[in-house]
């Protein structure tokens, strides 16, 4: 599975430690930053969001201090599904009621750890469908 990732400066250190810790399962395409220096998230959470919109890549990453900008920036794109999580429950949801389609991660406010099971558990998990495919298909704004 291939999963594009970016984040701002506030994410760089836990971006790069879950390209490492995840190499050998997943193919990475790492859209920046590149350094700790001061970047704005919306120069980096709008790419990536928009290869998601237009089918380019199916799945994401963003990471930013808290996860709430970069989240509301990919968020503004058609057919994207950004959803905040902080633990391995709220991922497993994100996927099964909402078809999520980024995992955005708060730097600031979660443990490496803890983002690695967020990580494995967000791309293992199954949309349900059913009764959460209305739902979802009503997020867009037609």
């Amino acid at each position: 599975m291939k999963i594009i990732i970016a984040s701002d400066h506030a994410g760089y250190e836990l971006k790069e430690s879950i390209i490492r810790h995840f190499a050998n399962e997943f193919e990475w395409e790492n859209m920046g930053t590149y350094s700790s220096e001061s970047v704005d998230y919306p120069d980096f959470a709008h790419p990536l969001a928009e290869k998601i919109s237009n089918g380019e890549n199916k799945y994401g990453i963003l990471i930013c201090g808290t996860g709430n900008g970069i989240g509301m920036t990919a968020n503004k794109h058609a057919n994207v599904r950004a959803a905040l999580c902080w633990n391995v429950d709220i991922a497993a949801l994100a996927r099964q009621h909402n078809d999520a389609n980024i995992l955005v991660l708060p730097a600031r406010f979660i443990t490496e750890e803890d983002a690695f099971k967020v990580v494995e558990t967000f791309f293992s998990t199954e949309f349900e469908g059913g009764r959460h495919q209305r739902r979802v298909e009503k997020i867009n704004i037609h």
